[in-house]
């Protein structure tokens, strides 16, 4: 065989070699990446605290009505839905539960929209007030399409009309009557009380109103009660008066029963009262059983109803002291 002959054939095998190691490394290589893929952990299992564009932790846009979605709290989940390890478990196509290019074309995972549906119960609707209807969570604002108005007056009541006397179970059909706008809603104050007194011991408490016109009583007793309507003055104030009674608690860790007759009561209508703030001294006579005394102003209008307030928010014109008598 001639040295060009030879040449010739190592060239050719060397080109053959080459070409094999063009086709078999990309799949080796592949193949190789699989492995070590298989023994990393996947990306919905990585925990720990994740932030940066596409993580929709606080996404308000995902939940009707913009609610705010902060840190999580008992018995309500967080903006990311965690799995029982805390790793996120939702999300559409792309990287579990991160939304970006081309992951979820409407910008909100679908795991996220079912777990949470029209929004969480009880989370802020963006105004500072909780809105979960029928729990202990601030005003119901936004369920105005959901009410229903069971009556507005007793014309299908199976109750006896009330009279104006102090009887009950009875259906009044006074009209609630007018209300002032919250600059001139009435407030009450109790800024002076004793703390202890002796049994037998009489004492005093100063009582300060604002915004309740004290002109205006019609005497229970006569059949004064609930049979007018409230009105305001030419100023937009409350006409009526206010309330004081004391009472012992049986026990003060539980409500008391609200049937028997307090161990003082007084009504104040004494013709005092606009929008400065004024005091009125309440003298109460000595008190002769022992232990914890409850005593607690509230205002009226003229036929003895708590004024209505022109927002649920408001604190009611009412307050009250403890006092020990022993």
């Amino acid at each position: 065989m001639s040295p060009s002959t030879a040449n010739r054939r190592r060239a050719a095998a060397a080109a053959a070699f080459v070409g094999c190691l063009l086709v078999a490394g990309p799949a080796a290589y592949a193949a190789g990446a699989a492995t070590a893929d298989r023994g990393a952990p996947a990306a919905e299992n990585i925990t720990g605290p994740r932030s940066g564009a596409g993580l929709t932790g606080s996404d308000s846009a995902a939940t009707p009505g913009g609610h705010d979605h902060g840190a999580s709290s008992p018995g309500r989940r967080s903006g990311l839905d965690e799995g029982a390890d805390g790793s996120d478990d939702t999300g559409g196509g792309g990287a579990p539960g991160i939304d970006g290019p081309g992951t979820d074309p409407d910008g909100a995972r679908a795991g996220q929209a079912e777990e949470q549906g029209p929004g969480p119960e009880g989370q802020d609707d963006g105004d500072g007030q909780d809105d979960d209807p029928g729990n202990n969570d601030g005003p119901d604002q936004d369920t105005a399409a959901a009410l229903e108005i069971l009556a507005s007056d007793c014309s299908a009541s199976r109750l006896t009309p009330h009279d104006g006397f102090q009887e009950a179970p009875r259906c009044v059909s006074t009209a609630f009557g007018e209300v002032a706008d919250a600059e001139r809603s009435p407030s009450l104050l109790i800024t002076e009380a004793p703390d202890r007194v002796a049994p037998g011991e009489a004492f005093s408490l100063t009582v300060s109103t604002r915004n309740l016109v004290r002109d205006r009583f019609l005497a229970a007793a006569q059949g004064g009660y609930y049979v007018e309507s409230s009105l305001l003055d030419g100023q937009g104030l409350q006409r009526g008066h206010f309330h004081t009674a004391c009472r012992i608690l049986a026990n003060p860790g539980e409500a008391p029963d609200s049937a028997p007759d307090p161990l003082f009561f007084e009504a104040t209508e004494d013709g005092g009262g606009g929008d400065t703030p004024d005091s009125v001294v309440i003298e109460v006579p000595g008190v002769e059983q022992a232990g914890e005394l409850q005593c607690s102003s509230w205002a009226g209008d003229g036929s003895h109803r708590t004024p209505m307030m022109q927002r649920a928010n408001q604190t009611p014109a009412f307050d009250s002291v403890r006092i020990e008598v022993g």
